[in-house]
């Protein structure tokens, strides 16, 4: 029975621990000196078709903007650089099936036990920010964030801190 409590614990730990990480890829432009870029600015237009609601977009913008300036950034209404959200979310449905028996598993007369189903919803949602050059409009970087998102009010903002925090380490690229 013990075992089953140590096994039970470090699957609880696992899922909690492999839910609040955040994946992060970001990719660029090669050509471009970033040293360059010191202001910055939000494309209204583009910000207002992402497909999430307005309470969660300025969560981001907020968050971005902490971070941007946090790195010594300054917003402007004449910026060297714009900044463009995208996001994509998918939900996914895990059905676990646990059987538990004295003489083996399955069915018949010598399967004596239970059999118990367990159905996880989650959110899994992919977070794009894109940096784009304000005087040739080109696309000069991008982060995307994916990870498990949350339903509960108290820790999205927290949950969407850390997703912009772990794809704005990515900025600006470093050549190795």
């Amino acid at each position: 029975m013990k075992q089953y409590y140590y096994l039970f614990l470090t699957i609880i730990l696992f899922s909690l621990t492999s839910c609040s990480s955040v994946r992060v890829a970001a990719d660029y432009d090669s050509s471009v000196s970033f040293d360059s870029y010191k202001t910055f600015a939000f494309f209204k237009d583009g910000i207002d078709k992402a497909k999430i609601s307005d309470l969660d977009k300025r969560r981001i913008l907020r968050a971005i903007e902490s971070e941007l300036i946090s790195k010594g950034f300054t917003k402007s209404e004449t910026p060297d650089f714009i900044v463009n959200i995208f996001t994509k979310e998918n939900h996914e449905i895990n059905i676990y099936n646990q059987n538990y028996g004295m003489f083996g598993w399955g069915w018949g007369p010598n399967a004596l036990g239970w059999n118990r189903t367990n159905v996880y919803n989650s959110t899994n949602g992919m977070l794009f920010i894109d940096f784009i050059d304000a005087n040739k409009k080109e696309l000069i970087w991008q982060g995307i964030g994916e990870g498990y998102l949350t339903s509960r009010v108290n820790r999205k903002e927290e949950r969407i801190k850390e997703f912009v925090a772990s794809v704005l380490e990515k900025y600006p690229p470093i050549d190795k």
